[in-house]
């Protein structure tokens, strides 16, 4: 594995081949964003002119690839970082719901903080977004189906996460800048 400033790249050799599969720097949430392929040096003429068969695909490992990626120190350091500002964010929503109830900034707070979740890749992102909350995750899927319903976050067919809307943008500057006043 060879990591850089601007991601990490984990190599493969299948046969006359070499597979370079290249990730960007902060957490890994899926496979690789780019896969090079190349005839490895010294590989025999014959095996290279056949051209890159789906065999040689079919035997990149990407699971491999990635447990690879995810040791890497620099990653995990930036997955904790990213982490504790995703549980500073949900906290900060728990606060806005007990002290405002289900308001507009606590809407905008909830959607942006489980998008961020969703996006990182969580696994379980309701559970967890529920335990920072203080609520109970049917809690949260209820308030998760209201801010897409009063136009917060978009839905994504499927999957979990979704797009910020204008609205949460403008609530949540509305927010800081109101916390910025007060202090």
């Amino acid at each position: 594995m060879e990591a850089n400033e601007s991601g990490f790249e984990v190599t493969q050799e299948q046969g006359a081949w070499v597979i370079r599969m290249w990730w960007p720097t902060g957490p890994i949430t899926g496979g690789p964003q780019r896969i090079t392929v190349e005839a490895a040096d010294g590989s025999a003429t014959r095996d290279v002119a056949r051209g890159i068969s789906t065999t040689v695909l079919r035997r990149l490992d990407l699971a491999a690839a990635m447990k690879l990626a995810e040791k890497a120190p620099e990653l995990q350091q930036g997955r904790e970082e990213v982490t504790a500002k995703v549980e500073e964010a949900g906290s900060a929503a728990g606060l806005l719901l007990t002290n405002e109830g289900v308001s507009e900034p606590y809407l905008a707070m909830l959607a942006s903080t489980y998008k961020t979740m969703a996006d990182l890749g969580a696994q379980a992102p309701v559970p967890w977004l529920a335990r920072l909350i203080g609520r109970r995750p049917e809690t949260v899927k209820d308030h998760l189906k209201r801010a897409r319903r009063e136009g917060y976050l978009t839905t994504v067919a499927g999957k979990a996460g979704g797009e910020l809307t204008e609205k949460t943008t403008q609530a949540l500057a509305a927010f800081v800048n109101s916390e910025d006043s007060r202090n």
